[in-house]
């Protein structure tokens, strides 16, 4: 996949993902980031369970992404609130 596609997944996912968790926006750039890096943890672990992970930008391979997405974002939140700061 190239990397355009990798950045529009990322963006789709990241905003479903924030909105779903945050029920907020975050901006553009974290959009990116918590898309691509959650399309990589939701690929890694769908294959790991022997599932299909990123495929190509497909329907499938946004599922995939977003999922992951979702559980970077609770797992970052459960963090925050227990008060470890990433600074």
């Amino acid at each position: 996949m190239s990397i355009i596609a990798w950045i529009l997944l990322g963006l789709i996912a990241g905003f479903v993902a924030n909105k779903i968790v945050n029920r907020r926006g975050e901006g553009m750039l974290t959009n990116v980031l918590v898309g691509v890096v959650g399309a990589l943890a939701g690929g890694f672990l769908f294959q790991r369970v022997g599932l299909n992970g990123i495929t190509g930008l497909n329907v499938g391979s946004l599922w995939v992404a977003t999922i992951g997405s979702i559980m970077l974002l609770i797992a970052f939140h459960g963090i925050r609130r227990l008060g470890w700061s990433l600074r």
